[in-house]
């Protein structure tokens, strides 16, 4: 069957990287994490007191970063690699989140990152998961999704989710980091978050995970159909 190239955008704690996630596993296909990417040059800046409001600097630390997915036989997802350590637990943590949008908002991290992202896309078969990726990095991709859903829902999912890692964090600040990261991702200069005009809106707000990926599967075999004519 005729590979086509997946995109997901939207805001913070949708569950894009879940359903990502499943929809890869389900079609065989590789998921690519934006999202990891933009944290692990976030916690590279932070270990290294990277000022990344001066270009200069900016564009030489990126010089001595690498990225790479290498896939974990025990979770069976793919881990997050900086310079060939396993970072994947030290970037979802409270200190990353709160800087990764304005890391991400720096123009010469995205060109770094929109670069190797269309790389790992080149021969197609990938889902991939982030904020412009079906609008900058991707704007031809076969099948665009648009997830959203209710603030309030968003907030206790990613207060669920943090929770378990640090139990002293409150739901007040989980709320006021998410309204920041929404707010730095809409308005920020370079590849702002907004809907790709051929992007299909996923509100999951009332849905069951396997409500969704019931419905995206078929939007998928939808767009296979469409595109193989």
């Amino acid at each position: 069957m005729k590979k086509i190239i997946i995109t997901i955008d939207g805001y913070s704690s949708c569950g894009k990287s879940t359903l990502a996630k499943q929809l890869a596993r389900r079609l065989n296909y590789l998921y690519i994490d934006s999202g990891a990417m933009y944290r692990a040059i976030t916690l590279y800046f932070i270990q290294h007191s990277i000022n990344w409001n001066d270009a200069e600097t900016v564009k030489q630390a990126l010089q001595s970063i690498h990225l790479e997915f290498i896939h974990n036989q025990i979770s069976g997802q793919s881990d997050m690699y900086l310079n060939d350590e396993n970072v994947e637990p030290m970037i979802r943590e409270m200190l990353v989140a709160e800087k990764v949008s304005e890391v991400a908002a720096v123009r010469e991290v995205r060109e770094f990152a929109v670069a190797q992202q269309q790389k790992m896309g080149k021969d197609k078969g990938i889902v991939m998961d982030g904020r412009d990726i079906g609008t900058v990095v991707f704007p031809h991709a076969e099948l665009k999704i648009f997830m959203t859903a209710d603030p309030a829902i968003r907030v206790e999912r990613r207060f669920k989710e943090l929770y378990a890692k640090n139990p002293n964090i409150t739901l007040h600040e989980v709320k006021e980091n998410l309204e920041l990261r929404d707010y730095i991702d809409s308005n920020r200069e370079v590849s702002p978050l907004r809907k790709a005009e051929d992007a299909i809106i996923l509100d999951n707000s009332q849905l069951t995970m396997p409500e969704q990926l019931d419905l995206v599967l078929q939007w998928v075999e939808d767009a296979i159909m469409a595109h193989s004519s």
